[in-house]
């Protein structure tokens, strides 16, 4: 976990090193863990392996899941701007050569439906099936190949059938729709994703800790290990458990410690137009805004399992949630700056492969972020203890309202 005193870009305005000491944080990590912190840990408490004494500490990678989704999103935006997409290209457009037959329904979706889960993609590519068998610890077999050929064969299996619903109805959570745009990033620029998150942002960024998979080293606890998410299991990070296929990238299989992570989120926060100290990096001012901004209502989800899984992850009860290129997008009174027209807007994401478990709040009125990351799965103890961290985290170092 990390949050405003580990980076000026992220500490709330007005406050200083004092205000925002380490130990403060340490304090909330430590009442909120327990016990736990001997099962697991946040950055940076707890432990790196369940039945080691060994601390987690800041140095340690953190894998992001679905909070990876928002890094793919802002490869896309760099196209965007470049004139090599556009949020209306569609699905027939960008596979016209390399999907055949694509089924007529998905010819007309446009990217930033994709990017918004309004494709009507299925979550995974085995469907629920597979979430089933992710829950007990069976990964799915990957396609042969290079990753982009693995990738690329994911979206002709989805394009080649018909959508369970009409696209552009319904939000549907897809971590498929993501495989797409990374599919999408790497037919137009010849690169793998990879190479694509290490030279365009990673770098740019400063992030030096940035990878991919599970974090660590077989037989090592010289970073911390994820854990099954029901019974808290070490897994060995190169074990067939430990990992979803590496073709998920796009959709969530990003690491970094949170520090670096921070640098990302930094890169939102003071990208939203919104922000009183906004300063666009990487990316233009308009094309932050098109990022963040408010889609059509996510409350109307097909599923009881999407809305419950999307409810367990992130703990958010808001009446009115949006999503658009990779983040939720709400609003709450603590968020709310004092500009005229401002109204509490907030941008978040939960993140995990089941092994792993993370969150992010980003509050860009009131120029605010806070992230956590845990080394457990999201069932169960871990996830609660995530959202209760960043609860407490928010009503510590939130700004509070003068007036």
């Amino acid at each position: 976990m990390i949050e405003a005193s580990k980076s000026d870009l992220l500490r709330p305005p007005g406050s200083s090193e004092e205000d925002n000491a380490p130990g403060n944080v340490d304090s909330i990590l430590q009442s909120i863990l327990g016990r736990g912190g001997e099962r697991f840990g946040m950055a940076a408490a707890g432990v790196r392996k369940r039945g080691t004494g060994q601390r987690i500490t800041f140095d340690d990678r953190f894998h992001l899941g679905s909070c990876t989704k928002a890094m793919t999103a802002t490869l896309v935006a760099m196209l965007v701007e470049e004139g090599k997409l556009n949020w209306t290209t569609t699905l027939g457009e960008l596979f016209a050569d390399t999907v055949k037959p694509m089924h007529p329904a998905w010819e007309k979706v446009t990217l930033r439906q994709v990017l918004a889960h309004r494709a009507s993609l299925r979550h995974e590519p085995g469907g629920l099936a597979q979430v089933l068998n992710e829950l007990v610890g069976r990964p799915p077999r990957a396609p042969l190949g290079t990753l982009p050929q693995q990738r690329l064969e994911i979206a002709r299996q989805a394009l080649s059938r018909p959508p369970g619903i009409a696209p552009d109805t319904k939000y549907w959570y897809s971590n498929v729709g993501y495989v797409l745009a990374g599919a999408v990033l790497e037919q137009l620029t010849g690169r793998a994703w990879e190479e694509l998150m290490r030279e365009r942002l990673f770098q740019p960024l400063g992030i030096s800790t940035g990878g991919f998979g599970p974090p660590g080293t077989a037989d090592k606890t010289e970073q911390a290990w994820g854990h099954s998410p029901v019974l808290g299991k070490p897994l060995d990070p190169r074990s067939p458990a430990a990992e979803l296929p590496l073709f998920y990238g796009p959709a969530g299989l990003a690491h970094m410690t949170v520090t670096d992570w921070a640098k990302f989120i930094a890169l939102h926060l003071r990208g939203d137009p919104a922000n009183p100290h906004c300063h666009a990096t990487l990316l233009k001012l308009d094309t932050f805004a098109e990022m963040h901004a408010v889609a059509p209502p996510t409350t109307h989800s097909k599923g009881w399992v999407m809305r419950g899984i999307t409810r367990l992850a992130t703990g958010d009860a808001a009446p009115a949630v949006t999503y658009c290129a990779g983040w939720f997008i709400s609003t709450a009174s603590w968020a709310k700056g004092t500009q005229p027209g401002d109204t509490g807007r907030r941008l978040w994401h939960a993140g995990s492969n089941g092994r792993w478990n993370c969150g992010v709040v980003i509050a860009p009125e009131i120029d605010f972020a806070v992230l956590v990351a845990c080394n457990r799965g999201w069932l169960g103890i871990a996830a609660w203890k995530t959202r209760q961290t960043l609860k407490a985290l928010i009503r510590t170092f939130a700004p509070k309202r003068t007036s």
